[in-house]
C-alpha cells in the first residue's frame, strides 16, 4: 500500500514539475497558496520523500503472483 502512496504522489510531482517546465505554472503551489505556503511545502516535502521511497522498488525482489491455473 505505501508502494502505491508513493507512486501516487510521484505521479502528482512529475505532473506539476511538468507544468513548471512547460508553462511555468505551479499547479501545487496554486491550490495551496503560493510556493511558501505551509501546505504546499508539506506537498513538497511528502513528494521528496515518497522519490526516495520509491529508489527501493529497484532493490525488491519481483513479487510473484498467484497462477491463475
Amino acid at each position: 500500500m505505501l508502494d502505491r502512496i508513493a507512486l501516487a504522489l510521484l505521479i502528482i510531482g512529475g505532473i506539476n514539475w511538468g507544468l513548471l517546465g512547460l508553462f511555468e505554472f505551479d499547479l501545487v503551489a496554486f491550490i495551496f497558496g503560493g510556493q511558501a505556503a505551509i501546505l504546499s511545502r508539506i506537498v513538497y516535502v511528502l513528494v521528496a520523500a515518497s522519490a526516495i521511497w520509491c529508489i527501493s522498488l529497484f532493490f525488491k525482489e519481483k513479487e510473484l503472483l498467484p497462477s491463475r491455473a
